[in-house]
């Protein structure tokens, strides 16, 4: 869990920023928010699937993209 120490003479708003900054650097809500109803394992493991799927294809389409441009003699991104 994040935590934010107020410095002498700060303002609590610029703290307030900066704890909610840490705790969406940490995933905080992100997590509350998977955490907030049960989730069968085998929905999690669909879940989980799915998403290696999608990045496998997204991985797949990336290169292809930057093979083609190679092949065209455009530099790569």
């Amino acid at each position: 869990m994040p935590s934010v120490k107020v410095k002498e003479n700060e303002h609590f708003d610029i703290a307030i920023r900066r704890f909610k900054r840490a705790c969406e650097k940490a995933g905080v809500l992100a997590e509350v928010r998977r955490r907030e109803f049960y989730e069968k394992p085998t929905t999690e493991r669909k879940r989980k699937g799915a998403a290696a799927v999608k990045r496998h294809l997204k991985k797949l389409a990336r290169e292809r993209y930057a093979l083609k441009n190679l092949r065209r003699g455009r530099p790569q991104i």
